[in-house]
């Protein structure tokens, strides 16, 4: 991947969240983050138009994008490291966060990253 953080490094991060590449949703994400690094105007259209473009390069719909995020997003805050993800957020979630927050959180750590 061109532009943005390397694949590992977003790998890295996915993966210190307590998310395995053996969830589709790995894949799903990891492209949606490189794409908000490309161009961060995706993350004011996380259903219309990020997740179009990750169902296109990977051939399914965007509601399975949605899906398939939606379950990393859980199995990260119920099962991974829930106190990673509350640190580099900055602010206090007192709850699972919609998949866009998810991405926003992510985003803005790889982002701050480069500084």
């Amino acid at each position: 991947m061109e532009g943005g953080r390397s694949v590992e490094e977003i790998n890295n991060l996915i993966f210190k969240l307590g998310i395995r590449s053996t969830y589709q949703g790995f894949y799903y994400l990891q492209y949606a983050l490189h794409l908000c690094m490309l161009d961060e105007r995706y993350l004011l259209s996380v259903y219309k138009s990020l997740y179009v473009d990750v169902a296109r390069k990977y051939n399914t719909s965007r509601d399975n994008v949605e899906h398939c995020i939606r379950t990393v997003v859980s199995n990260c805050w119920y099962k991974g490291n829930q106190a990673f993800l509350i640190k580099i957020a900055g602010y206090p979630i007192t709850q699972k966060p919609t998949n866009g927050e998810f991405i926003d959180i992510l985003f803005h750590y790889l982002k701050a990253q480069d500084n």
